[in-house]
């Protein structure tokens, strides 16, 4: 199948030919849409090598593209989990600063966030940090290939430095979500892609995002926790996720177990309030095979189920028709009855032992 009926949106993992960017595909979508670009910050983290600093959250260039009626296209943001393709490319030099590109370091995200509303994404790096020195009442440090503040006592809020070489290359696309018509939604943002040269990276994925509300009920959340624990395997199988494909894991132990315990379903909402409660405590995080995060959060900020073990691709047809499957799947999981668990069939053929287990979905 190559329709879906539900609201959904994704994300796309795909890799710019060397010497280009995620820059050049926004301007191509938008002037096919007689639409515009508008530069702006992707907020991001990763592993740092600082001894004491576990962590490093930095903002880097994105790309926002609207049509001719300034409603959004798609964002082009950079994906730091695509890293294999980054090697140099004979007879193409790569370059740190690609484009005069540069990333915005901290080591806090409540700073990174204050920077993000106050700093200028189109300055150059000598003066992006000036509106952020000006708040804390000192001036950025300014060096040939950096930038700094510190606040008055020394203690550094940011830096900012030349993006790496390569890093202008990967371009996750983020769709808006979409009610109808997703195939050739998909299709009108990746074949620009195509023919623009973009591929499809070593570590790639595609998540698909679906509305998180029908999900917020014990019978349906057990059910979507029993899908991607106990059918693991035949889910990966039948889908062909990318095992290269970083920030995917089994969900924790500690919740599989704690949706069998019996949750009130009451309408008052008061069962799903304390399962909720006790999901938040057993170690959640976004990268698992499926993100639940905000399905249980007290203040959702992106209100989804993201399903994340979709394999990278740049075929609109071959995307949606995995989406498909996962759609009918998360459809089963809002019927009252349990998830059974798979049987010997689901390692003979995963696919069919999955769609057979939607078998009582209405089409």
């Amino acid at each position: 199948m190559d329709q879906l009926t539900l609201r959904a949106g994704f994300e796309i993992e795909l890799l710019a030919p060397a010497g280009s960017d995620r820059q050049a595909l926004a301007v191509e979508l938008a002037s096919r849409r007689g639409g515009s670009v508008i530069r702006g910050f992707h907020q991001d983290s990763e592993p740092s090598t600082v001894p004491g600093v576990g962590v490093f959250r930095h903002l880097s260039p994105a790309f926002d593209v609207a049509d001719a009626g300034g409603l959004p296209v798609a964002r082009l943001v950079d994906d730091i989990t695509i890293e294999a393709d980054l090697a140099p490319v004979p007879g193409v030099q790569a370059r740190a600063g690609h484009r005069g590109w540069y990333r915005v370091l901290s080591d806090d995200a409540r700073l990174l966030r204050i920077i993000a509303r106050h700093a200028d994404p189109d300055a150059p790096l000598a003066t992006v940090l000036d509106p952020v020195a000006a708040l804390v009442g000192v001036r950025a440090d300014v060096y040939p290939r950096a930038a700094r503040v510190n606040d008055p006592t020394g203690a550094t809020i940011a830096v900012a430095l030349p993006l790496p070489p390569g890093r202008e290359r990967p371009c996750e696309i983020v769709t808006p979500p979409y009610v109808t018509g997703h195939l050739d939604a998909l299709e009108a943002l990746l074949r620009p892609a195509r023919e623009l040269g973009f591929t499809v990276p070593q570590e790639a994925a595609v998540h698909v995002h679906l509305d998180a509300a029908p999900f917020r009920q014990p019978a349906a959340f057990a059910n979507v926790v029993r899908l991607f624990a106990h059918w693991r395997e035949p889910l990966w199988a039948a889908l062909g996720t990318n095992p290269a494909c970083r920030r995917l894991a089994p969900l924790p132990a500690a919740l599989v177990a704690l949706v069998e315990q019996p949750w009130s379903d009451d309408a008052d909402g008061t069962g799903w309030d304390h399962l909720a409660a006790a999901a938040r405590g057993v170690g959640l995080t976004k990268y698992a095979d499926v993100n639940l995060v905000q399905v249980v959060a007290a203040r959702p900020l992106r209100d989804t189920v993201e399903v994340r073990i979709l394999p990278g691709d740049v075929d609109s047809h071959a995307i949606v028709r995995r989406a498909h499957l996962v759609e009918r799947l998360l459809l089963r999981c809002l019927e009252g009855t349990p998830l059974p668990a798979p049987g010997a069939d689901a390692v003979h053929d995963p696919h069919a032992a999955l769609v057979d287990l939607t078998a009582g979905v209405p089409a």
